[in-house]
């Protein structure tokens, strides 16, 4: 049986309703996201806020990464005082996806950030963000849900490989934006109105895409990242049989043969 690499996913920590238990503090995530780790072949695991020491234990677990959307980024992160209209109301998400975004950077883990989980990596290294853009609304959703609009992959990116097409249409929700860009990152999709709609980094698989992949039916970016990580799944598998031998010449005569994830 194939192993399916396991895709740690952040989640939000915020107060929430459910039966009959009103306004309690939760672990939340839109389900579409774990979701779509799956349909793409991974299994999906929840990362909710935790100490920041901790990233690093945490990634190791791991054959690749997803840090999720959500509220605004906490402008003091890279030196801004707020803008009227940005909402930072996670310092635990802040904290915790920043060490989980150094940890994975630093291991080489394949690694996904999805809208504010893009503009978290632009910060993390060392970028800074549009608090608010000045015409958002292409970029906004509504009450009634995502808003769409195209996206021109940047032609000889990664993102172009996936994406070949001149021009897609993604489902999005979001009123910031990559201002300076981030060390050792490159832009690789823009929206018609010239804002950054995707970052990478030329090392491994790192990617930052503006748009919400989760909340649509093209699955192309989340099986690339599924790719990537079962390619580490791999290279720790190879690894492991070459240091520690087969199951038969360490003694084991039945069962199934148990491999490690990797990380």
């Amino acid at each position: 049986m194939t192993t399916r690499p396991v895709i740690g996913i952040s989640t939000h920590l915020t107060a929430a309703v459910w039966d009959h238990w009103s306004a309690q503090r939760a672990v939340l995530l839109h389900e579409r996201y774990p979701r779509q780790v799956q349909a793409a072949g991974g299994v999906a695991m929840l990362l909710p806020p935790d100490a920041p020491a901790y990233a690093p234990e945490a990634v190791a677990r791991l054959d690749g990464l997803v840090i999720a959307g959500g509220p605004d980024v906490n402008p003091a992160l890279y030196g801004a005082q707020a803008h009227p209209k940005t909402v930072a109301n996670a310092p635990e998400r802040d904290l915790w996806e920043t060490a989980l975004l150094r940890a994975a950077l630093a291991a080489g883990l394949p690694l996904l950030g999805i809208c504010r989980g893009m503009q978290l990596l632009n910060v993390v290294r060392g970028g800074t963000l549009v608090q608010h853009l000045h015409a958002a609304e292409p970029h906004l959703g509504s009450r009634e849900g995502y808003g769409r609009h195209p996206v021109r992959p940047v032609p000889g990116s990664l993102l172009a490989e996936l994406l070949p097409e001149e021009s897609v249409t993604v489902p999005t929700f979001h009123h910031q934006a990559v201002e300076r860009l981030g060390t050792g990152l490159t832009v690789s999709a823009l929206a018609e109105d010239g804002t950054v709609e995707a970052v990478e980094a030329a090392e491994g698989f790192t990617l930052g895409v503006q748009w919400h992949p989760e909340q649509g039916a093209d699955l192309r970016v989340m099986r690339a990242l599924v790719r990537a990580a079962r390619g580490a799944v791999s290279a720790t598998t190879t690894v492991t049989s070459a240091a520690f031998g087969s199951s038969s010449e360490l003694g084991f005569t039945s069962g199934a043969e148990r491999l490690p994830y990797g990380g």
